[in-house]
């Protein structure tokens, strides 16, 4: 058991928070100089900007800095063209989605989900002993939007989680399709769009759901500063809906989030899209080689349009991930069905040639 004291002294040495969660999430013994491709993390840190910011206001902590919370929300609301009432705060996109199954899902209305996909409303709604319906991905990966839109029907309302591109298999669900499933949502059926991977997306058949949002359609739309920002540890995100779904959200909230981290979006707010294209651009490069390269011997993989891709290794994941993390690579953990396809995140330059290398290896061997 890890006392507080001895994990202390893990930081003590050096080893950080977020490492020790990252290394105890990987099963064996992980070398020094581990790239972590794991958990779909941005391979650099927050803005300049907002490291700044956060460390002006770190001395201020003592204090609760409720009244700063209100032009928070309205410069988070103008950013997207949407108005401060129609915002919801929480830590990552985690506590939104946890919000809207609190609120619009029941032992009598499901939660109706592509499968697999990211598990915490899933988890979340089964633990509360709400209905789970997982509809399997289409044979491209693609979630089948008609067996969704049946499920709901069936049940008599509900709600629709799409994670948009979808985590773990980083595919978008096609503007046209999107559209399609707004226009037949079902009666008391709310769709939930997690949007945490959408800034990676180059495609131009990627299409945010904010603008049904705008409409004020039955349609929630999470997002988060965890990834394309690098600001995971700093826990912000936020839900996007009309008035009156997010009054229904509220009372599930915990609470403010840090006045750090509140300092740290605004000053990444404040340098605009061209940070958002910029690091766009560095997951982009590399990982288009990676699928030149995957290509070019002939490793299957599916198409990606966000910070991850799935790679077909050939045998079950669990038997190649020790293999990988004894070459200093830590790799995504499984997601069944899909067994042998390994979910690996986009590094910087130097951390996917060692990648390259360390698969050459594994998948000669």
């Amino acid at each position: 058991m890890l006392t507080r004291r001895g994990f202390a002294g893990l930081v003590a040495t050096g080893l950080s928070e977020a490492a020790f969660a990252q290394r105890a999430s990987v099963k064996g013994e992980a070398p020094r100089d581990t790239v972590w491709l794991n958990a779909n993390e941005f391979p650099e840190g927050p803005p300049a900007a907002s490291v700044e910011a956060m460390s002006r206001v770190i001395a201020e902590s003592n204090r609760y800095h409720y009244q700063e919370f209100p032009a928070f929300y309205e410069a988070l609301a103008a950013n997207e063209k949407l108005e401060a009432k129609q915002v919801l705060v929480g830590a990552g996109s985690s506590e939104s989605i946890h919000c809207a199954i609190d609120a619009f899902t029941s032992p009598t209305r499901p939660l109706i989900t592509p499968w697999p996909t990211y598990e915490a409303g899933p988890e979340l709604a089964q633990a509360a002993g709400h209905g789970v319906v997982k509809i399997p991905l289409m044979a491209d990966y693609s979630p089948d939007l008609k067996k969704l839109v049946a499920a709901a029907d069936r049940a008599g309302g509900g709600l629709i989680y799409l994670c948009n591109p979808n985590n773990p298999t980083s595919v978008i669900t096609p503007k046209k399709d999107l559209a399609w499933l707004v226009a037949n949502l079902p009666k008391d059926t709310y769709l939930l769009s997690d949007e945490a991977y959408i800034h990676y997306a180059t495609s131009p058949e990627m299409a945010s759901a904010l603008p049904y949002v705008r409409d004020g359609k039955n349609v929630m739309v999470t997002r988060t500063f965890s990834k394309i920002y690098a600001m995971a540890g700093l826990r912000v995100g936020y839900v996007a809906a009309r008035p009156d779904l997010i009054d229904k959200m509220s009372p599930y909230r915990n609470n403010v989030i840090s006045i750090v981290s509140v300092r740290a979006v605004l000053a990444a707010l404040d340098l605009g899209p061209k940070l958002l294209d910029e690091r766009r651009a560095k997951i982009d490069r590399p990982r288009t080689e990676l699928c030149t390269w995957l290509r070019g011997k002939k490793i299957p993989f599916i198409e990606p349009q966000a910070n991850f891709l799935m790679i077909d290794v050939g045998k079950s994941v669990k038997e190649v991930a020790p293999q990988m993390l004894a070459q200093g690579i830590a790799v995504g953990r499984t997601f069944p069905p899909y067994d042998k396809l390994m979910r690996v995140s986009i590094g910087t330059d130097a951390e996917m040639a060692k990648f390259r290398a360390a698969l050459g290896k594994v998948m000669s061997a």
